[in-house]
């Protein structure tokens, strides 16, 4: 059997790639210092990417540690007193 879709060839010529990072396009008329100055400004503004996110906070800054149940006399409730948890 033979196929009726007509095939199509492929041009020997390369289409020329998107790229891959942010891309900045300027309209209209704008100089050479203006773009710099937009690309700076864009550039800080987003950072390396290679931050990490902040680790937990500590429990000594914790809030909650002021609204902790009360403590009784007993043994080692000094160390209570005084630590977290």
């Amino acid at each position: 059997m033979t196929s009726t879709t007509p095939t199509h060839e492929q041009p020997d010529t390369e289409t020329p790639a998107a790229p891959t990072g942010p891309r900045i396009e300027v309209i209209g008329d704008a100089s050479t210092e203006q773009v710099a100055a937009l690309v700076a400004v864009l550039s800080g503004i987003g950072g390396d990417g290679d931050e990490e996110a902040p680790g937990p906070a500590s429990r000594w800054a914790s809030r909650e540690r002021l609204v902790r149940a009360p403590l009784h006399p007993a043994p080692g409730a000094w160390r209570a007193a005084a630590f977290p948890g």
